[in-house]
Protein backbone atom coordinates (compact mmCIF):
# COMPACT_ATOMS: atom_id res chain seq x y z
CA UNK A 1 0.00 0.00 0.00
CA UNK A 2 0.95 3.81 -0.62
CA UNK A 3 0.22 6.67 1.01
CA UNK A 4 0.06 9.90 -0.02
CA UNK A 5 0.14 12.33 3.33
CA UNK A 6 -0.13 11.62 6.89
CA UNK A 7 -0.91 14.49 9.20
CA UNK A 8 -0.01 13.51 12.76
CA UNK A 9 -1.78 16.73 13.61
CA UNK A 10 -5.28 17.35 12.10
CA UNK A 11 -8.50 18.95 13.69
CA UNK A 12 -10.07 19.02 10.14
CA UNK A 13 -11.23 15.67 9.05
CA UNK A 14 -13.16 14.06 12.30
CA UNK A 15 -14.28 14.62 15.57
CA UNK A 16 -11.18 16.41 17.75
CA UNK A 17 -7.65 16.59 17.08
CA UNK A 18 -6.62 13.73 15.24
CA UNK A 19 -4.33 12.40 13.40
CA UNK A 20 -4.85 11.77 9.83
CA UNK A 21 -3.37 9.22 6.81
CA UNK A 22 -4.35 9.71 3.52
CA UNK A 23 -4.17 6.38 1.01
CA UNK A 24 -3.29 6.25 -2.60
CA UNK A 25 -5.23 4.37 -4.85
CA UNK A 26 -9.04 5.13 -5.55
CA UNK A 27 -11.12 3.51 -8.10
CA UNK A 28 -13.92 5.92 -8.59
CA UNK A 29 -12.25 8.81 -10.09
CA UNK A 30 -14.73 11.27 -9.06
CA UNK A 31 -15.93 14.24 -11.08
CA UNK A 32 -14.55 17.63 -9.11
CA UNK A 33 -12.20 15.13 -6.56
CA UNK A 34 -10.09 17.80 -4.61
CA UNK A 35 -7.80 14.60 -3.61
CA UNK A 36 -7.15 13.36 -7.81
CA UNK A 37 -3.28 13.09 -6.83
CA UNK A 38 -4.08 10.06 -4.60
CA UNK A 39 -5.82 7.99 -7.42
CA UNK A 40 -3.07 5.91 -8.88
CA UNK A 41 -2.08 2.41 -6.14
CA UNK A 42 1.53 3.72 -6.39
CA UNK A 43 1.31 7.75 -5.76
CA UNK A 44 2.80 9.15 -2.80
CA UNK A 45 5.20 6.74 -0.37
CA UNK A 46 5.18 3.20 0.49
CA UNK A 47 3.69 2.30 3.34
CA UNK A 48 6.17 0.87 6.14
CA UNK A 49 5.93 -0.90 9.40
CA UNK A 50 8.11 2.47 10.48
CA UNK A 51 5.00 4.78 9.73
CA UNK A 52 2.40 2.81 11.33
CA UNK A 53 4.70 2.72 14.22
CA UNK A 54 4.48 6.25 14.10
CA UNK A 55 0.61 6.69 14.05
CA UNK A 56 0.44 4.23 17.06
CA UNK A 57 3.13 6.76 18.61
CA UNK A 58 1.34 9.63 17.80
CA UNK A 59 -2.14 8.31 19.02
CA UNK A 60 -0.33 7.69 22.34
CA UNK A 61 1.57 11.26 22.45
CA UNK A 62 0.54 12.44 25.91
CA UNK A 63 1.41 15.72 24.69
CA UNK A 64 -0.84 15.95 21.88
CA UNK A 65 -3.76 13.98 23.25
CA UNK A 66 -5.41 12.74 20.10
CA UNK A 67 -9.07 11.67 19.61
CA UNK A 68 -8.63 9.10 16.81
CA UNK A 69 -7.11 8.39 13.67
CA UNK A 70 -9.05 9.05 10.39
CA UNK A 71 -8.22 7.22 6.84
CA UNK A 72 -9.31 8.88 4.06
CA UNK A 73 -7.09 9.11 0.43
CA UNK A 74 -7.34 7.91 -2.51
CA UNK A 75 -9.76 5.19 -0.69
CA UNK A 76 -8.98 3.24 2.24
CA UNK A 77 -11.05 0.52 0.99
CA UNK A 78 -9.93 -0.19 -2.22
CA UNK A 79 -9.11 -3.95 -2.62
CA UNK A 80 -5.26 -3.37 -2.70
CA UNK A 81 -5.15 -1.57 0.39
CA UNK A 82 -7.50 -3.67 2.64
CA UNK A 83 -4.84 -6.29 4.40
CA UNK A 84 -2.55 -3.14 4.87
CA UNK A 85 -5.82 -1.20 6.53
CA UNK A 86 -6.86 -4.15 8.33
CA UNK A 87 -3.67 -4.77 9.91
CA UNK A 88 -3.80 -0.82 10.99
CA UNK A 89 -6.53 -0.57 12.43
CA UNK A 90 -6.62 -3.75 14.13
CA UNK A 91 -3.11 -2.61 15.60
CA UNK A 92 -4.90 0.61 16.34
CA UNK A 93 -7.92 -1.43 18.39
CA UNK A 94 -5.25 -3.53 20.25
CA UNK A 95 -2.97 -0.65 21.21
CA UNK A 96 -4.98 2.28 21.32
CA UNK A 97 -8.33 0.77 22.25
CA UNK A 98 -9.30 4.35 23.79
CA UNK A 99 -9.08 5.96 19.88
CA UNK A 100 -11.71 6.24 17.28
CA UNK A 101 -11.38 5.78 14.05
CA UNK A 102 -13.33 7.49 11.16
CA UNK A 103 -12.86 6.29 7.41
CA UNK A 104 -13.99 7.70 4.05
CA UNK A 105 -14.87 5.77 1.01
CA UNK A 106 -16.80 6.32 -2.11
CA UNK A 107 -18.13 2.55 -1.84
CA UNK A 108 -21.64 2.68 0.08
CA UNK A 109 -22.52 0.57 2.90
CA UNK A 110 -24.70 -2.00 1.44
CA UNK A 111 -22.22 -2.78 -1.59
CA UNK A 112 -18.89 -3.52 0.64
CA UNK A 113 -17.17 -6.75 0.22
CA UNK A 114 -16.43 -9.42 3.27
CA UNK A 115 -12.97 -8.22 3.29
CA UNK A 116 -14.12 -4.68 3.55
CA UNK A 117 -16.89 -5.15 6.33
CA UNK A 118 -13.88 -6.66 8.10
CA UNK A 119 -12.17 -3.01 8.14
CA UNK A 120 -15.68 -1.50 8.82
CA UNK A 121 -16.44 -3.76 11.59
CA UNK A 122 -13.39 -1.63 13.74
CA UNK A 123 -14.56 1.34 12.66
CA UNK A 124 -16.26 4.17 14.95
CA UNK A 125 -17.71 6.23 11.97
CA UNK A 126 -17.87 5.73 8.30
CA UNK A 127 -18.13 8.16 5.64
CA UNK A 128 -19.42 6.55 2.59
CA UNK A 129 -20.57 7.44 -1.21
CA UNK A 130 -18.77 8.89 -4.22
CA UNK A 131 -18.20 12.62 -4.32
CA UNK A 132 -20.45 14.16 -6.95
CA UNK A 133 -20.31 17.51 -8.00
CA UNK A 134 -23.81 18.21 -9.51
CA UNK A 135 -24.65 17.67 -6.02
CA UNK A 136 -22.08 18.94 -4.06
CA UNK A 137 -22.94 21.28 -0.78
CA UNK A 138 -19.67 22.83 0.83
CA UNK A 139 -22.36 23.80 4.17
CA UNK A 140 -21.68 20.25 4.89
CA UNK A 141 -20.18 18.54 7.69
CA UNK A 142 -17.30 15.96 7.30
CA UNK A 143 -18.84 15.33 3.55
CA UNK A 144 -18.65 16.85 -0.30
CA UNK A 145 -21.89 15.78 -1.55
CA UNK A 146 -25.44 15.32 0.04
CA UNK A 147 -25.24 11.63 -0.96
CA UNK A 148 -22.97 11.00 1.16
CA UNK A 149 -23.74 9.31 4.71
CA UNK A 150 -22.60 9.48 7.66
CA UNK A 151 -22.46 6.06 9.41
CA UNK A 152 -22.16 6.20 13.10
CA UNK A 153 -21.71 2.86 15.15
CA UNK A 154 -22.31 2.01 18.58
CA UNK A 155 -19.20 0.61 19.97
CA UNK A 156 -19.67 0.97 23.77
CA UNK A 157 -20.03 -3.01 23.74
CA UNK A 158 -16.50 -3.53 21.31
CA UNK A 159 -14.09 -6.27 22.91
CA UNK A 160 -11.48 -2.49 22.34
CA UNK A 161 -13.50 -0.62 24.51
CA UNK A 162 -14.18 -2.81 27.58
CA UNK A 163 -13.30 0.32 29.84
CA UNK A 164 -13.62 2.89 26.93
CA UNK A 165 -16.32 5.60 25.90
CA UNK A 166 -17.72 5.95 22.06
CA UNK A 167 -17.42 8.36 20.33
CA UNK A 168 -20.27 10.96 21.68
CA UNK A 169 -23.07 11.17 19.95
CA UNK A 170 -24.31 14.40 21.41
CA UNK A 171 -21.14 16.11 20.53
CA UNK A 172 -21.25 14.48 16.74
CA UNK A 173 -25.33 15.21 16.60
CA UNK A 174 -24.08 19.02 17.89
CA UNK A 175 -21.03 19.73 15.02
CA UNK A 176 -23.02 17.66 12.37
CA UNK A 177 -26.81 18.58 12.46
CA UNK A 178 -26.82 18.49 9.13
CA UNK A 179 -25.80 14.99 8.69
CA UNK A 180 -27.78 12.02 7.66
CA UNK A 181 -26.66 8.80 10.31
CA UNK A 182 -27.52 5.69 8.88
CA UNK A 183 -30.06 3.57 10.33
CA UNK A 184 -29.22 0.27 8.54
CA UNK A 185 -28.21 -2.31 11.07
CA UNK A 186 -25.14 -3.37 10.64
CA UNK A 187 -23.44 -6.65 12.72
CA UNK A 188 -24.13 -4.39 15.81
CA UNK A 189 -26.42 -1.23 16.70
CA UNK A 190 -25.96 1.09 14.85
CA UNK A 191 -27.00 5.03 16.16
CA UNK A 192 -30.02 6.76 13.91
CA UNK A 193 -30.47 10.29 13.75
CA UNK A 194 -31.92 12.80 10.53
Amino acid sequence: MHYHQYYPIDVVNGLGTRCSLFVSGCEHQCKGCYNQSTWRLDSGHLFTQEMSDRIIADLKDTKVRRRGLSLSGGDPLHPANLVEIYALVTRVRNECPDKDIWCWTGYRLDELTPDQRSIVDLVDVLIDGKYIAEIADPSLVWRGSSNQVIHEFDRSGAWWRQCSQNIGTSQLHALSSSARVSDQPVTRQCGSRS
